[in-house]
């Protein structure tokens, strides 16, 4: 394993340009020299499976039970032979954990409506307008924003994808006991319906402010503002059409399935260009929004939705067609999706889609400037007399790295008006070069195309291996008469194999050549920006303006390749490279763009890597893997969660088997499995300042499966999202799992644990009643939102 020094790590967080170290410490707007002193961690870090150099520098919590654990003195030797998951969300001894809101609660001003499934992103929009505006003081009142991503097992037994062993079963669903009332036994328009309204998001007032103790639980007020905007939002205008879809205006009977009025709109080229011949002969009129993931909240207050794994199959059915003509509109309904089922035209889907939650009468909207791509989230510079700019990432195997820059400037940062600066800009993708620096190049009709070639992208795991995965395969869009192709429309498939005879058709053009408006660049941004030679990447999960230095940190989760492309191998590790058990591994990392000119609008930046995923014995590794969402608290320390998948959870696939998955340290190529040694997922704190500075240090650990999201810090508490607990698994019946996992510990030498964990999740039913919970051991496993606030807090959360 490798460890930055303390200096490194303040010059990494800090930012190097201006900044001037006292010691170690540096001396800039973030800190003062009254704080250069050395400021001891304030809280028992938790005590996850795997090895961390933090167990030998400090005690730590170690969980024994439902609000039960012990701590544990540290120890040079930071490897346990054993280690029971427990199926709560952890936190340090100092901190406690509540629900604030979960699916199905009925919140909203008609009861027959609740809150959707899958819980992602969260944000809190304050009108606690008499408090000190000082963001770390606590705010009482105000509206909390929670996005719906998708439907999974137990939700019902017809959810995509889920384990084979699962159906027909017997095995009990969770819809019923929470919703009240039975989905159908097969797929038709009510479930499907009904799967649909479970995305999208929810907004709800939250308060504490008419309570004695300020520091207490946030609960939920009734506000005629409390609302849903869902998949199916505005599905009333069907009525409008002229096709076969005039008459299919509801998905049942019940009131919340009758469809209403509230459609979406869009902004920008794809609205004027590409919407108006749209095959839904709505125009400028969009029904819903759906797959919300993460977003971004505007210093405006206005929150950014993303919508993102838009895409349906005929497996992966909650979805609608992504591949779209020249044109921009789509190639045709996708059998057996939901888009075919209620009409919805693939190419209104896919954006950043920007709502109030303090203003009901704020029609939605889709930024089409902001492109269509599988968004994951936004983050944003706002400052005055300046253009607003917005980096954005598409999060898929390949996906890119995008920045958007407004033609008009900001006046006051909390002008409402400023929701008009989303309407008319530039969007550029990254293109990384090895030698750290890096270029924005524009998505316009006049840009040359350019893509790197499948051999460059995968030359160092081809130099390493004697093969490289998927080829090296890159996508393009697929025109008729280029590289052999007969038709117009979706993607064509570039990799080592073809690249000699393909690739010249596609280099030496304008992106002119391939669409036919510019609208229609933004609806296949991704193809365009491969196209344009955007750099593949490693799944950029999560970006984020630093708040003084400005620089953008980036999450990339994994940089495995996958059927959507292969990542640039020599700006990312895209496999383990060597049979060594301690060589680095695939698992992302975190990453920082500077850019060249201060304001951000330039078209050049340097980029630097700060810390590869991977076990903290391996070359390189951090001591997590997969990081996902990313935030900076109010005293500039980073915090994140990670996204392992579900079906590598401590060593066992999903499904009612629970088979244990294979993780053998002398593997070379994808090894994706060995993200089973760390467990659950969950949170870590990296502090930018104090005698443990840049060490990845565990803060929380998530239930059984789950994974957590969406960390908002709100004065004392930190609100965020548990998503999915239990997913693709039966309910929590008193299954254990039990197995010996291999694992290295922290000099780079494999030893083996023995990990027992519930094969299922019954959160948060199995928590107290006065956190929000059932006591019920074996209840059903429901997604919510909860406020984790240190006990004695005194206003603060840190």
């Amino acid at each position: 394993m490798s460890k930055l020094s303390r200096r490194q790590v303040l010059v990494f967080f800090a930012g190097s340009a201006g900044a001037a170290v006292l010691g170690d410490k540096i001396i800039d707007s973030i800190s003062s020299i009254a704080e250069a002193k050395i400021v001891p961690l304030r809280f028992t870090p938790v005590r996850l499976p795997h090895p961390l150099p933090i167990y030998q520098e400090l005690d730590n919590y170690l969980p024994t039970g439902i609000e039960k654990g012990e701590v544990r003195k540290a120890s040079e030797d930071a490897k346990l032979s054993s280690y029971t998951v427990i199926d709560d969300v952890v936190v340090p001894p100092e901190y406690d954990r509540y629900v604030i809101v979960r699916w199905g609660d009925r919140v909203f001003p008609n009861n027959d409506d609740y809150v959707g499934y899958n819980c992602d992103y969260t944000s809190f929009i304050s009108i606690d307008r008499d408090l000190n505006p000082e963001p770390s003081i606590n705010k009482n009142d105000g509206y909390l924003f929670i996005n719906h991503e998708y439907i999974s097992y137990p939700f019902s037994e017809l959810a995509p994808e889920i384990p084979s062993d699962l159906k027909g079963q017997g095995f009990p669903t969770t819809f019923a006991s929470v919703i009240g009332w039975s989905l159908p036994n097969e797929r038709n328009i009510e479930l499907d319906g009904e799967f649909l309204y479970n995305l999208g998001a929810s907004i709800i007032r939250i308060s504490r402010r008419n309570r004695s103790n300020r520091s207490d639980k946030f609960q939920v007020v009734k506000d005629p503002n409390n609302r849903r905007i869902h998949g199916l939002s505005g599905l009333g205008i069907n009525s409008q059409r002229t096709d076969d879809y005039k008459s299919v205006t509801a998905w049942g009977s019940r009131p919340h399935q009758q469809g209403d009025q509230n459609y979406l709109i869009g902004t920008g080229p794809a609205a004027t260009e590409v919407f108006t011949i749209s095959a839904d002969g709505l125009g400028n009129r969009i029904i819903g929004t759906a797959y919300n993931c993460s977003g971004g909240t505007t210093p405006w207050g206005t929150v950014l939705t993303a919508e993102e794994n838009f895409q349906g199959s005929s497996s992966f059915f909650v979805g609608v067609t992504e591949s779209v003509k020249p044109n921009g509109t789509q190639t045709g309904y996708t059998d057996g999706t939901t888009g075919k089922t209620f009409g919805l035209v693939g190419e209104k889907y896919g954006w950043m889609v920007e709502i109030d939650p303090a203003d009901a009468k704020f029609r939605p909207r889709k930024h089409s400037w902001l492109g269509r791509f599988r968004h994951e989230n936004v983050a944003m510079r706002a400052e005055a007399g300046k253009k607003l700019v917005a980096y954005m990432g598409d999060d898929r195997r390949g996906g890119h790295t995008w920045k958007y820059v407004s033609t008009g400037t900001v006046s006051n940062p909390t002008d409402k008006n400023n929701s008009k600066l989303w309407e008319s800009g530039i969007l550029y993708v990254a293109r990384y070069n090895p030698d750290g620096t890096g270029k924005w190049i524009p998505l316009l009709l006049d840009t040359p195309t350019d893509p790197i070639p499948p051999s460059i992208l995968s030359e160092k795991e081809f130099a390493a291996l004697g093969s490289a995965q998927r080829n090296g395969l890159i996508k393009l869009p697929r025109r008729n008469g280029i590289a052999g192709q007969t038709s117009d429309g979706g993607a064509f498939n570039c990799d080592r194999t073809n690249e000699s005879t393909a690739l010249p058709d596609y280099q030496g053009k304008k992106l002119a050549d391939f669409y036919t408006s510019q609208g229609a660049i933004l609806c296949d941004a991704f193809l365009a920006g491969n196209l344009a030679g955007g750099t593949p990447t490693a799944r950029p999960e999560d970006l984020e303006v630093h708040p003084l230095t400005k620089e953008v940190f980036i999450a990339y989760t994994d940089g495995a390749p996958g059927s959507d492309g292969y990542p640039d191998s020599r700006i990312f590790q895209v496999a383990k490279l060597s049979t060594d058990p301690d060589a680095t591994q695939q698992s992302g990392g975190l990453y920082k763009i500077i850019e060249d000119s201060t304001d951000g609008t330039g078209l050049t930046f340097r980029w630097e890597k700060f810390k590869q995923g991977g076990e903290a014995g391996s070359e390189t590794g951090a001591g997590f893997a997969n990081v996902d969402n990313l935030v900076f608290d109010y005293r500039a320390n980073v915090w994140g969660v990670t996204d392992m998948s579900t079906s590598t959870h401590n060593g066992f696939d999903v499904g009612a088997a629970g088979t244990p998955n294979t993780i053998d340290h002398t593997e070379s190529g994808n090894v994706s499995n060995f993200t089973g040694v760390f467990g659950n997922n969950w949170l870590f704190f990296i502090p930018t300042i104090g005698p443990n500075a840049g060490e990845v240090i565990p803060f929380a650990q998530g239930p059984v499966r789950c994974e957590m999201t969406g960390p908002t810090f709100v004065g004392d508490t930190l609100i965020i999202a548990v998503q999915h607990p239990g997913e693709d698994c039966p309910i929590n019946d008193g299954t254990v799992l039990s197995r010996t996992i291999e694992m290295l510990d922290l000099d780079g030498k494999t030893f083996d644990q023995t990990r027992t964990v519930p094969r299922g999740s019954s959160w948060p039913s199995n928590i107290s009643t006065e956190d929000g919970g059932k006591g019920n051991p074996t209840g059903a496993p429901i997604p919510s939102v909860i406020g984790i606030y240190r006990k004695e807090g005194k206003g603060r959360f840190i």
